[in-house]
């Protein structure tokens, strides 16, 4: 089985927080515990006011082709899941160091440790 590094953005179902549906999107790795990965939601759909706990990836950053993304989109720090990583579809790229540190900056900020 392939293990994830932190930074990685991988494509999965995502699950809904009612853990009833999901939706194929992107994903950003946080950690890999064995067979599982801890994962935050890629969202594209980018609203014009932001929440603190949210974190661009902006197209006009010299690393955004190395993402795998499309186009413009926010890693939404509350949206966080455990997966299998068999549930993994693919590899889509991944994100600079410094935006890495960023997210746990975010992370710690959302989830108040």
């Amino acid at each position: 089985m392939t293990k994830f590094e932190p930074g990685t953005i991988v494509l999965v179902h995502f699950p809904f927080t009612d853990l009833q549906s999901s939706k194929l999107r992107p994903a950003l790795v946080l950690s890999t515990k064995g067979e599982d990965i801890i994962i935050l939601g890629i969202f594209s759909k980018v609203p014009e006011k932001l929440q603190a706990s949210w974190i661009i990836i902006d197209e006009s950053n010299a690393a955004f082709n190395q993402t795998g993304l499309k186009k413009r989109s926010i890693i939404k720090t509350e949206k966080i899941a455990v997966l299998h990583q068999s549930l993994i579809r693919k590899k889509l790229g991944y994100i600079s160091s410094e935006l890495m540190q960023q997210v746990k900056q975010t992370l710690r900020k959302t989830l108040d440790i």
